[in-house]
């Protein structure tokens, strides 16, 4: 047993210089995004990290994390649950200059661990091979150019470190972790990733034969953040009590909740410029029935063995049913291009892929802001919103391919569709 484990320690040392080819890629890859985003002007440089160190150097300086804002011009507050504050601190001990390649770098690692393990299934089909770095790093650059995570670069976001802890707690073989701890964390950093508690409920205790190790990994979940909820309370009780009791009800806080960057169905229905009663009678029944659709089919995944389209869900999930989800939230789109392609032996899959992937590359909602400027009768006012939507639509189109186009396409390869092969 110890000979065994040593040699394959000893063959994984051997094998990682290869990957400094993946390394080489990444970086040539990311350099003109840091480059461009990191000599903004100082005033427009990675604003969300801003928020996220106000906050820490909030808590340092004893003042209220809810009441202070970034500077001119942005003039931002901050809008993260306490914890997140407290786990801001560090950020509000460095200097700036230094936060920001910190915080950037952590971006680029973050999106090479969800690239990983979302692309396992076509990684390892090519196990061993010397292409395989070389496939790894293409991949994690064609990432880099998704829209979304380009603007985890701009703005300095958080989503991509949420992401990857939510992937991680569900799709590691044998965590070293309790499962589920992860994606507690998550929650408690920022509320949204809380759908992959309903995640792990829908796939652990429906029927007697629900999954008994997602049943422990949500108990495990709703603990690690009922505790890092409350853990605010006993430190910092003042700031607990005004982002539960304030903050959190005031969606105003965090921008403008009908411009275009909010892609999610609230945001969509907002931009109708409805009666405000009937935008919520509207969103509350779209929501009900697009989660009862999306969780349904997330929990019909898992039990097909093809977890990582489950998981696509439920990010998707994320982003449509929040009341507001900016373009960056939608990180989501990784997993989501990698559960499309799966292996890569179906080439319909893998063109489907690469057009999610071009979908979320273009800037599409902008140009429907142009089309809106031109202010052509019928069509800047019809087709530059729906234009304008391309995001939020794109992602309940997803959703679809995801829930019964893609099982259906699985069922046609196992009877012998065409597909891509590799040489023995």
């Amino acid at each position: 047993m110890t000979t065994g484990r040593m040699t394959a320690v000893a063959r994984s040392v051997r094998g990682w210089p290869r990957y400094l080819v993946s390394l080489l890629i990444i970086a040539v890859a990311a350099t003109p995004l840091i480059a461009y985003w990191l000599s903004n002007p100082a005033d427009q440089r990675l604003v969300d990290l801003d928020v996220y160190r106000t906050g820490g150097s909030a808590l340092l300086l004893g003042l209220p994390v809810y009441d202070v804002i970034t500077p001119a011009p942005q003039l931002l507050p901050f809008t993260y649950p306490p914890f997140s504050a407290m786990l801001a601190v560090p950020l509000g001990e460095m200097s700036w200059p230094a936060a920001q390649w910190v915080w950037t770098i952590g971006i680029v690692v973050a999106l090479a661990v969800t690239v990983g393990y979302s692309f396992r299934p076509l990684l390892e089909r090519f196990s061993g091979r010397l292409a395989v770095p070389v496939l790894f790093g293409l991949l994690a650059a064609a990432c880099m150019y998704l829209m979304p995570i380009r603007d985890q670069v701009r703005f300095g976001q958080v989503d991509l470190f949420l992401v990857a802890l939510c992937l991680l707690d569900c799709v590691v073989r044998k965590p070293w972790w309790p499962r589920g701890m992860l994606i507690g964390l998550a929650t408690a950093v920022k509320l949204t990733p809380g759908v992959f508690l309903i995640y792990l409920a829908v796939t652990g205790f429906p029927r007697r034969d629900g999954d008994p190790e997602h049943r422990r990994a949500l108990y495990m979940a709703v603990f690690t953040a009922g505790l890092l909820t409350i853990l605010p309370f006993l430190a910092i009780f003042d700031d607990a009590k005004d982002f539960w009791f304030s903050a959190l009800l005031d969606s105003e806080r965090l921008g403008a909740n009908a411009a275009t960057t909010n892609q999610s169905l609230r945001g969509m229905l907002l931009r109708l410029y409805l009666p405000g009663w009937l935008t919520a009678a509207i969103w509350l029944a779209a929501a009900a029935a697009i989660g009862w659709y999306g969780f349904r089919h997330a929990r019909r995944a898992f039990r097909d063995g093809d977890p990582m389209r489950g998981v696509a869900l439920t990010g998707l999930m994320a982003v449509l049913l929040s009341p507001v989800a900016w373009i960056h939230h939608l990180a989501w789109v990784v997993i989501v291009i990698a559960a499309l392609a799966g292996s890569g032996r179906d080439r319909t899959r893998l063109l489907v892929a690469a057009g999610a992937w071009l979908y979320f590359v273009l800037p599409i909602p902008w140009w429907g802001v142009s089309i809106k400027a031109l202010e052509i009768p019928v069509v800047s006012p019809v087709i530059g919103k729906i234009v304008q939507d391309a995001f939020g639509l794109g992602a309940i189109g997803l959703v679809w391919l995801l829930a019964s186009w893609l099982p259906r396409r699985r069922n046609a390869d196992r009877v012998g569709s065409p597909v891509l092969r590799t040489a023995p």
